[in-house]
């Protein structure tokens, strides 16, 4: 895997990868947000994408044919995941097959933004933040498990309205976790050299 790049809000920490996505071609994967009643952050993130350049084709993998989301993974160099609810995510790459796919595709080479749920879904397992996120009543999964790109467990929005209480708490409950907090202006980037924190002053 060649990079990860993973935020709470990436309209706020976007710019500071921009070589990484000018004129780049962006598969660019709302699914998390569908079921949220606030989903600001996509418009954000879709407008940062267009200023930068990138060639963004949106796709929502709890709708769409395999086939199709194959084809625009392959086509894509950037496979970007946004904010919203983390097991409704990660079921529906479960369920469809897309969380293997992602992995081929990201053994290619291909850079991974995850934003929010779509950093949470990376590590080993999304039990940790159910505290945050609801699960759905159709949650189909019989475990947690996440995509286990990462050693460790992100936790987004640390100490940020609306999420200062039950972030605190999060890091109390699972302090035995590697949990790693940032809040919205702070991401990490993971590359052959390993992780590093990025923040936008």
């Amino acid at each position: 895997m060649d990079e990860t790049v993973l935020c709470s809000h990436f309209s706020s920490v976007g710019s500071l990868i921009k070589e990484e996505i000018e004129n780049k071609k962006v598969a660019f994967i709302p699914t998390a947000s569908l079921r949220e009643g606030y989903t600001g952050y996509v418009g954000s993130a879709r407008k940062l994408f267009k200023k930068l350049g990138a060639i963004v084709t949106e796709i929502d993998i709890s709708t769409e044919a395999y086939s199709t989301i194959q084809s625009v993974f392959e086509d894509a160099d950037v496979i970007y995941f946004t904010g919203g609810n983390s097991f409704f995510l990660i079921d529906q790459l479960r369920k469809t097959g897309t969380d293997e796919l992602l992995k081929k595709e990201l053994a290619k080479g291909k850079l991974i933004i995850g934003e929010s749920a779509g950093a949470i879904i990376c590590a080993p397992s999304i039990q940790y933040i159910e505290q945050m996120d609801e699960k759905p009543e159709d949650y189909s999964q019989e475990d947690d498990a996440g995509l286990d790109l990462i050693d460790f467990y992100v936790l987004p929005h640390y100490l940020t309205a609306p999420f200062k209480k039950v972030t605190e708490k999060i890091m109390t409950e699972f302090s035995d976790l590697n949990l790693c907090p940032i809040n919205n202006r702070q991401g990490i980037v993971i590359d052959g050299e390993g992780s590093k924190v990025i923040c936008k002053d």
